[in-house]
């Protein structure tokens, strides 16, 4: 396990094994960022210098190593570009980055700007989210393990680690979740998972099985679960604060494998779709994460578990259901299954009684299309609340954007014999239909944001920054950011 400390010591006689040090991108090459200006005296002022000789400009996310002659105490010295300029998020990620190319390494130093506490919390943050490593599979031995021991050089207070510790936790929580095949991480074992993690921290854990779903009015949750002999699950967590006054709502879809049922996805779209349960995620690393911070605020989450598969006694297109609030819906695709556990799940959490439900899922290839694999798309019942999570998306360095929902499209939803069909039949618009249907489940005058992470929540391609190839833990520091804000109102 990864552990990070502050130290106010020169990080020329600092006893690690790696220096990690910041540079800017100047007009005449990188120039030495806040924290480096010791180092670069060690080396006589040229350290800039036998940077931009190996083609190092400091422009952001670039990564140069050199050994240090015994000019300091380190025998390696790592840089990292900041760029033009740089803020929180830029040295979460330059911090990621370097302790991230560092695997193998037991003990780095960060000598990036770390002046404030908001600069050193930051590259506390990243540094230990650039520490992850998910190796509970490999039998070989090959995989190198991640950086054992940071340190942060600072001034400021040790306390300041406290935040960054328990955020990075919650993100660690959720990344090893998805990261974890569907043969260990089917409905049942998530809530076992749940309940255990959950109690750990302080939260309340209810639990309810495919019999009290069933008996409950849940339709959506065992339609979507009916094909699987992985029966569904919901979940609730809730923690309480004595000094509360606001209530805040999470539901998170938590497909642990998701085929598409009936209408089968093609191959190469189903290989990732272990992923399909990080908005349930994201929802139960919050929640810990919130417990563990002891924020003073009231948060409730509903995990909506699922397992969407094929079989003789799969939901068929065309079938109809009854969901918790009472609605019915008609299933025109098997492999819309998100919005139909949501629904069961947003309705309960409106019971609550909550200031704010915000629901969150990898719900649309839609969203991929529309916005890219970074960024996530955001649409509300209310322009005030969508902003305020596209605001608290982007304080915790994650990418969002506000979507409308187009009052036009609601149309394409319409049903010959039920309320409403859980698909648009064309696929134009087809992240802001979705997210139209979510809205028909949440009773008026209830606040309500959804966000659909489809591409955020998985990263196919190489790491970059604090991220890690495979699940991200995205959207989990949003959710803990809009409680803190909550809090705090």
């Amino acid at each position: 396990m990864t552990t990070v400390r502050l130290n106010s010591a020169d990080p020329v006689s600092l006893d690690t094994d790696a220096l990690i040090v910041g540079f800017t991108a100047g007009q005449d090459g990188p120039a030495p960022a806040p924290g480096a200006e010791s180092l670069d005296a060690a080396f006589g002022g040229k350290l800039a210098a036998s940077l931009g000789a190996v083609a190092f400009s400091g422009k952001s996310g670039e990564l140069a190593k050199l050994p240090t002659f015994g000019a300091v105490t380190a025998p390696l010295l790592v840089a990292v570009g900041l760029g033009d300029s740089y803020d929180a998020e830029a040295l979460r990620r330059a911090a990621g980055a370097a302790v991230r190319s560092l695997a193998g390494t037991a003990r780095a130093a960060l000598a990036l700007p770390a002046g404030t506490p908001e600069e050193a919390e930051a590259v506390a943050l990243g540094a230990l989210l650039g520490a992850y490593s998910f190796s509970r599979y490999r039998t070989t031995g090959d995989q190198k393990e991640p950086v054992a021991e940071l340190t942060v050089l600072s001034g400021q207070p040790e306390s300041i680690t406290g935040r960054a510790e328990v955020l990075a936790a919650s993100v660690t929580l959720v990344r090893d979740l998805v990261n974890t095949p569907p043969s260990d991480l089917w409905p049942a074992k998530f809530a076992e998972i749940a309940e255990q993690v959950g109690g750990e921290a302080g939260l309340s854990v209810e639990v309810l099985d495919d019999k009290q779903l069933r008996d409950g009015g849940y339709g959506g949750l065992i339609g979507v679960g009916q094909g699987s002999v992985n029966p569904p699950r919901l979940v609730r967590l809730s923690y309480t604060h004595p000094e509360a006054t606001k209530t805040l709502a999470y539901v998170g879809k938590g497909i642990t494998f998701d085929s598409g049922g009936l209408s089968l996805k093609p191959s190469a779209a189903m290989d990732w779709m272990k992923s399909d349960m990080g908005g349930a995620g994201a929802v139960f690393g919050a929640l810990v994460g919130i417990a563990r911070l002891g924020l003073p605020v009231n948060a409730v989450g509903y995990l909506c578990l699922a397992e969407n598969l094929p079989s003789g006694t799969a939901q068929r297109p065309s079938d109809v259901l009854h969901s918790y609030s009472g609605k019915t819906v008609e299933v025109l695709d098997t492999d819309a299954e998100g919005r139909l556990v949501l629904m069961d799940g947003i309705a309960r959490a409106a019971e609550d009684g909550p200031d704010l439900i915000v629901d969150v899922a990898t719900l649309t290839g839609a969203q991929i299309v529309a916005l890219g694999w970074r960024t996530a798309g955001v649409m509300a019942n209310d322009d005030a609340i969508r902003e305020l999570v596209v605001e608290a998306a982007g304080a915790a360095g994650e990418n969002a954007w506000g979507m409308p929902l187009p009052e036009e499209l609601r149309k394409g939803l319409d049903s010959p014999i039920a309320d409403i069909a859980n698909l648009h039949p064309e696929r134009f618009g087809g992240m802001l239909t979705a997210g139209i249907f979510l809205k028909e489940f949440v009773p008026d005058g209830v606040r309500w944001a959804h966000i659909d992470m489809a591409g955020p929540a998985f990263n196919k391609g190489e790491p970059y920054g604090y991220v890690p190839k495979g699940g991200t833990g995205a959207i989990t520091r949003t959710l803990i950011g809009l409680a803190e804000r909550h809090a705090s109102i």
